[in-house]
């Protein structure tokens, strides 16, 4: 089972202030200890949403509204993907995540659905895999 485990935004992640080399160095080892286990599949830091932007959806229309946006505590600042047996696992992983601001946070531990989840015809769940296979190659894998 893959999961993402979401780093939350602070006021200081959008305002872009970076981490401290010592949160570095801690966040570091922690990847480290992932990696080693084999179950770490990425994680990145993302920059504060002034960088990015939205696109809403309604029918046919696409509007594009620039960020910053203003619900920081609902925004993600960073994030893990990891392969694991159990949610129980997850939340062992992130318990032993440093502190990512030193103070009161929290981080977010979410399932990723796999194709069979849908329960979906063959020829979709062909073309899935047909799909990750692609990618896979243009990467190198």
């Amino acid at each position: 089972m893959r999961f993402m485990v979401i780093v939350k935004a602070t006021q200081d992640s959008e305002a872009g202030v970076m981490p401290s080399d010592d949160m570095l160095r801690e966040m570091g080892a922690f990847n480290e200890e992932l990696v080693k286990a084999g179950v770490m599949l990425a994680g990145e830091g993302l920059h504060p949403s002034a960088k990015g932007a939205r696109v809403y959806f309604n029918g046919d229309q696409r509007t594009v509204v620039d960020g910053p946006f203003t619900e920081t505590k609902e925004l993600i600042a960073g994030y893990w993907l990891l392969e694991l047996k159990s949610l129980e696992e997850a939340v062992e992983w992130v318990k032993r995540v440093p502190n990512p601001t030193g103070e009161e946070s929290q981080i977010e531990i979410r399932q990723v659905f796999s194709i069979e989840d849908f329960q979906a015809p063959q020829d979709i769940v062909d073309h899935e895999e047909k799909l990750r296979e692609q990618v896979a190659a243009q990467r190198g894998e």
